[in-house]
């Protein structure tokens, strides 16, 4: 075939020829070289189903299928589904070796993992979770089976860089070389991945210390086709005495129904309740059209065996199969062939739409993308968000983003993770058993992940680990595990870092409205929409867990809020971009290519009048009745930072979807307000951040010391300097 494929090992050219491919890809051609040099770091980056796993796992299990006396590969997934997958993926190219496949999570029974613990060898399918358990509770026997890796391969690599996931990921492969004694030989890290933002940075990301070199493959050849269609929907305004108009939702699932019966896709609704809803729906529409039922939720908080049975009948074919899902089956779990992809409202950054839309068109056949989208129709008492169609040009730009640009979020390094680094610095020391200071500090700050936080705080985090009980020091001067570190270690969930938002009650009066996962900024006096009504809280009770609110008045709240902390700025600017060129098209050579339908595109011609109308081609700050309305177009951070300082002010302020409103206030004040705490020295990310009730995001928050929390929590939330920047742009 080629000078790559006769570097094969002749088991696995075998192995290729019986597959019946005519020759290898040429992303696999370039990395079989790299890979088997064993030598190097190796990022292998290209679209899903570009043969990445048979990129890495060709040359690897040549250079690796005689290794005796313990694993030759370890590969790393962020998923226990996708480690199934890539089991049976890769039980037909072990069987040719000879080589042991063992999955090794939660799930496995403890019968294959004995045999595996008796005789180590081949390849080993682990989550990090099952890696910390293993160091913790196993590092002897774990010295003895991985003695003889080989490569350490990480799939899915985007899902973890900038996470606190991914840094207890790079402090576990750190801890490894440390029990291998391979400080100075260390074991090649080679990572795979569709989306990869700034991709010359990511390397840093790979290997902090840089100690190997790192080859990048990515896959030039591709021509992949793609088919985009936008749709939009009006959601009716119900006003009485009028005749009642279906919502939008009925028709969004009537379409679904429509496009998805009879064959094999995937539908994206964001949020769990919203995939139940959907789910459910349509369901009822089989039942009342008397036909076998096609449509099935898949989120997380199902029970497995549901999840599971679910993703073996889309992987069989033999049965039309929609799933309703969340971001669970957005990474590269194989799923057989699907017809298209629906994503129902924008998804959270370009990286998940570029994720998605590459779950379809295998085969080659074209990837096929419908984005649904609803906007309020509009009354006397609309606000700015609907005014401009938000929600319709967000979506088209993360399509442009993703089709013209090809750009994805870059990870953000900013973040400080002090909750993962309290959980790394038990999690050594109960592996051990009693650790310096000095050591940990060197192991995880100095030469580990953590080397954006400086000594100080690291000094201020173990002192408190030691008030707080959580550590204790010897006469000797070792730190050991103290009783209330004990009770975390010695339970099974510590193994985890991530955690999902808490959710807390939304209380008016003695009525609760519902509960909502707090996962952005919220102070008392800002003003928020639940329930389809806009609330202004009055308190929030951290501890136990309560927001309280009151009925505020204002026009009908936006169905999209586009809030958070995920929106980056360049979604933002890409959005300007679009109203400034009055065009969403997508340029490819001469031509300009249309992907809205007739509704869509109404709706975004009824969003741009108002841009112009609005004249905020010219104008950040605008007056909307008796309100002011500050539009940055930038992103989430930013626009968390300026709805705070105007909190600060005396502001009554709510944000949604990069719009900042500032209530019963004139633009003068607004700008004046801004200017003098630009003039007067704007205060820290950690300053903001203090100011917040609720500011435990990650596991492990609530243990830490109150200063290093803001700080933690100031970085992941506020941008003061891009704040800055933006504030002397605009306020001349």
């Amino acid at each position: 075939m080629s000078r790559a494929y006769d570097s094969l090992d002749p088991r696995v050219q075998k192995w290729v020829y019986r597959q019946g491919w005519p020759a290898l890809r040429p992303l696999q051609e370039s990395s079989i070289p790299a890979v088997l040099a064993g030598d190097r770091d190796v990022l292998i980056s290209a679209g899903t189903a570009a043969g990445k796993t048979e990129a890495f796992f060709l040359p690897a299990c040549s250079a690796t299928a005689d290794v005796t006396g313990g694993f030759g590969i370890v590969y790393i997934s962020p998923l226990k589904a996708l480690i199934n997958d890539q089991y049976r993926r890769l039980e037909s190219l072990g069987e040719a070796l000879g080589m042991k496949v063992t999955p090794w999570h939660g799930d496995v029974p403890q019968s294959k993992k004995q045999k595996a613990r008796a005789n180590p060898s081949g390849i080993l399918l682990i989550t990090p979770e099952s890696l910390e358990s293993l160091l913790i509770n196993s590092s002897g026997w774990l010295k003895q089976a991985f003695s003889s890796v080989a490569y350490v391969v990480i799939d899915e690599f985007h899902a973890f860089i900038g996470t606190d996931r991914g840094m207890q990921l790079l402090s576990l492969l750190n801890r490894i070389e440390h029990v291998l004694g391979r400080h100075d030989n260390p074991v090649p890290r080679v990572a795979l991945s569709a989306t990869l933002g700034e991709l010359e940075k990511v390397p840093e990301q790979l290997r902090p210390d840089r100690q190997l070199e790192c080859i990048t493959i990515t896959d030039n050849s591709s021509s992949a086709m793609l088919q985009v269609q936008v749709k939009g929907y009006l959601e009716p305004v119900n006003i009485k005495g009028e005749e009642i108009k279906a919502p939008a939702e009925e028709r969004v699932c009537a379409d679904i129904f429509r496009l998805c019966r009879g064959d094999s896709h995937l539908v994206f609704a964001n949020s769990r309740k919203r995939t139940e809803s959907i789910a459910a729906t349509l369901s009822d529409m089989c039942e009342e059209k008397v036909v076998p039922n096609e449509f099935f939720p898949h989120h997380g908080s199902l029970a497995r065996e549901l999840r599971e049975t679910l993703e073996k009948r889309l992987q069989r074919g033999d049965l039309p199969t929609t799933a309703i899902c969340t971001m669970t089956l957005e990474l590269g779990i194989d799923i057989g062939k699907v017809q298209s992809v629906i994503q129902v409202t924008p998804p959270h950054s370009v990286s998940s739409l570029r994720q998605r839309m590459g779950r379809s068109g295998r085969r080659g056949t074209p990837s096929v993308l419908r984005m649904l989208i609803t906007e309020r129709e509009l009354t006397a008492t609309s606000g700015m968000i609907d005014h401009l169609r938000l929600q319709l040009v967000q979506s088209m730009a993360m399509i442009r983003l993703t089709i013209s640009q090809q750009w994805f979020e870059p990870a953000d390094t900013s973040q400080k993770h002090y909750s993962t680094l309290l959980h790394q610095i038990l999690a050594i020391t109960a592996q051990w058993g009693g650790v310096r200071a000095d050591q940990l500090w060197l192991q995880l700050c100095q030469k580990g992940p953590f080397r954006n936080i400086d000594l100080s705080a690291f000094k201020i985090l173990l002192k408190h680990m030691g008030a707080c009980g959580l550590l204790t020091q010897l006469a000797s001067g070792e730190v050991v595990v103290g009783a209330e570190g004990e009770k975390l270690t010695n339970h099974y969930t510590f193994y985890a870092v991530f955690n999902t938002p808490e959710e807390f009650r939304i209380v008016t009066g003695s009525r609760i409205l519902g509960t909502l996962p707090v996962d952005s900024p919220l102070l008392p006096g800002q003003h928020i929409i639940f329930g389809g009504l806009r609330w202004k809280v009055t308190e929030i009770d951290a501890e136990k867990k309560v927001i309280y609110v009151e009925s505020t008045k204002g026009g009908q709240p936006p169905l999209f809020s586009g809030g958070g902390m995920s929106v980056h700025d360049v979604v933002r600017q890409e959005m300007l971009a679009i109203y400034m060129e009055g065009d969403y098209r997508i340029a490819i050579g001469d031509q300009r290519v249309d992907y809205a339908d007739a509704a869509a595109r109404s709706l975004f011609k009824e969003g741009l009048n108002y841009f112009r109308r609005y004249q905020l081609q010219d104008a950040h700050f605008i007056t909307l009745g008796p309100h002011c309305c500050v539009l940055p177009w930038m992103g989430d951070k930013v626009v968390n930072t300026i709805t705070a300082l105007l909190v600060r002010f005396g502001f009554k302020v709510s944000s949604f979807a990069g719009v900042i409103e500032a209530e019963d206030a004139s633009v003068a004040s607004v700008r004046h307000a801004l200017k003098h705490m630009m003039n007067s020295g704007l205060p820290t990310e950690a300053e903001l951040a203090a100011d917040v009730p609720e500011n435990y995001l990650e596991k492990y928050d609530e243990l830490l010391p109150d200063s290093l929390l803001a700080s933690g929590y100031g970085a992941k939330a506020y941008d003061v300097e891009g704040t800055r920047r933006w504030l002397q742009d605009n306020l001349q």
